[in-house]
Formats: structure tokens, C-alpha cells, sequence
């Protein structure tokens, strides 16, 4: 068997970055920050810790596994792309009956809008509230040199 390359560090998704103790979870319901969408509910409890991710995807949102195995799958891996810039804590997500009939696409959205929201990630700059950087084209045409005086002649 070859030997694959190991991927990135920051991109995995290891078992200490997963919810998984019975009191985790009750210390997440129990004394976290909820912020909710029609797909989903996130409970956060702020911690000095680095992120974790717990599910909470019931029969009642849809019976068959399947369903519910994928909307824990689009969760999961939306988190392991996002964990790098998440602020410290236990992030315990809940699935809504709506869940089920959405796609992968809203609902990764739906759980990276509910992050913005709690304040756990960092909203995006919008654009043209950012001047361009000091070395681009745009900065260098738009700027004026002072240093050469200008003479009237003309």
C-alpha cells in the first residue's frame, strides 16, 4: 500500500476538536449563547479552549439516516474549513425539520450565517470599505507625488 501524504494540520478534523462527553453538551445547552435560523440553532459556550463541534441531528427532523448523516457530514466539514478562525469554545448545532430538504450549499450557509450572528466568526469586509494596499495599481494610480513642484508654465 502507498504511503499517502499527511494532510494539513489545520485542515483536519481530530476527536479533541469533537463535543463528545454526555456533560459537554448539557454545559452547552444549558449555559451557552443560542442563535437560531430556520435550519438550525447554534449553542456556543465561550471557552479558553480550542473550538469543538457538537451535533444534534434527531429523528424528528427526518427518519431515514441517510438524510441525517448528510446533514451532519455538510456540518462537519463546513466547521473543519472554518475551525482556523473560530473563536474558542464548544459549538453544539441542533437541526431544524427544514434541514432535511435543504441543500448542502444552504446549509453550510445557514451555519456559517448563525456563527456571524453569535459573533464566533468574524464578518467579512465589505466591499469598498477598504482602501487598496500601498503596492497595487490601483493605490499607485490614484496616489500624487508631492515631491516635484508644479511650475505654472505652461
Amino acid at each position: 500500500m502507498a504511503n499517502l501524504p499527511e494532510p494539513a494540520v489545520a485542515a483536519r478534523f481530530p476527536r479533541t476538536a469533537r463535543v463528545r462527553a454526555q456533560s459537554d453538551y448539557a454545559r452547552a445547552f444549558e449555559r451557552a449563547r443560542r442563535t437560531s435560523h430556520p435550519l438550525l440553532t447554534l449553542h456556543w459556550h465561550r471557552a479558553a479552549t480550542p473550538p469543538r463541534l457538537g451535533l444534534a441531528v434527531s429523528r424528528k427532523v427526518d427518519a431515514r439516516a441517510v438524510a441525517r448523516n448528510r446533514i451532519k457530514r455538510v456540518l462537519r466539514e463546513r466547521f473543519r474549513l472554518l475551525r482556523a478562525q473560530l473563536a474558542g469554545g464548544d459549538y453544539v448545532v441542533v437541526a431544524r425539520a427544514g434541514a432535511s430538504a435543504a441543500r448542502a450549499e444552504q446549509l453550510a450557509e445557514a451555519f456559517v450565517q448563525t456563527l456571524r450572528r453569535a459573533g464566533a466568526l468574524p464578518a467579512p469586509a465589505v466591499d469598498g470599505t477598504m482602501p487598496p494596499p500601498l503596492n497595487s495599481p490601483a493605490a499607485s494610480s490614484t496616489s500624487h507625488s508631492t515631491d516635484e513642484p508644479e511650475s505654472d508654465a505652461g
